[in-house]
């Protein structure tokens, strides 16, 4: 479903990926690891199309997620590290993303309700100005609600609660099924009951790739 081929990226003499290969298949839930500056960021941000390659290329059910992005885009949920300073409401935003992105006002809702994020009596402040709890709250409901066949999560869990990270991990345990989900993070111990593979990556190559678990 989505397969890198020697894929290098450099910025100016920096060398962020180099010569990677690897595949991601329907069911491969994975924990992408290592060190600050390794390239996992650089890898997840090139499978979106955010970056050009230097050489090598991407491609997901066939497509280039840059000559194709649009639908590209369009298969993905994708939840970064640091939440975008959108300066929308929630009801402005919500309206937005059903517009946009086609997904379900009702589902989003329901979401977020699942993830204890009260909607209601926040409809009319600026996604800005809630806490970082709120933000990555908002974020993981459209996330979901958006049934994408493949899932991105860099560092979701950073600004929740341990009540929330129960409830985040119960949500992708529902929705696993048929699709790949990718977790960029620092703690295996958080997702190991939601990953099958473990990659670990360091100076822009991928030093480890194992399966780790079977799921029945």
């Amino acid at each position: 479903m989505i397969e890198i081929s020697n894929l290098t990226k450099k910025f100016a003499s920096h060398l962020s990926l180099d010569d990677v290969s690897i595949a991601f298949n329907k069911n491969d839930h994975v924990a992408i690891m290592g060190p600050n500056g390794a390239g996992k960021t650089t890898l997840i941000r090139s499978i979106m199309g955010y970056y050009h390659p230097t050489s090598g290329e991407v491609l997901i059910e066939g497509l280039n997620p840059i000559k194709n992005r649009i639908e590209i885009l369009e298969k993905i949920s994708f939840v970064p590290q640091l939440p975008p300073p959108i300066k929308l409401n929630l009801e402005e935003l919500i309206k937005y993303i059903e517009i946009s992105a086609k997904v379900e006002k009702e589902l989003i809702l329901h979401y977020a309700n699942e993830i204890k994020l009260d909607i209601k009596n926040n409809l009319h402040k600026s996604f800005f100005k809630l806490s970082g709890g709120m933000k990555q709250k908002m974020l993981i409901a459209i996330s979901l609600a958006k049934k994408s066949d493949i899932l991105i999560y860099d560092e979701p869990t950073a600004n929740l609660d341990p009540e929330a990270r129960d409830d985040f991990f119960r949500l992708l345990k529902q929705n696993e099924k048929e699709k790949i989900s990718l977790f960029v993070t620092h703690r295996l111990d958080e997702v190991k009951d939601i990953v099958n593979r473990q990659i670990y990556m360091d100076l822009g190559k991928v030093i480890s790739d194992k399966k780790i678990k079977e799921f029945l």
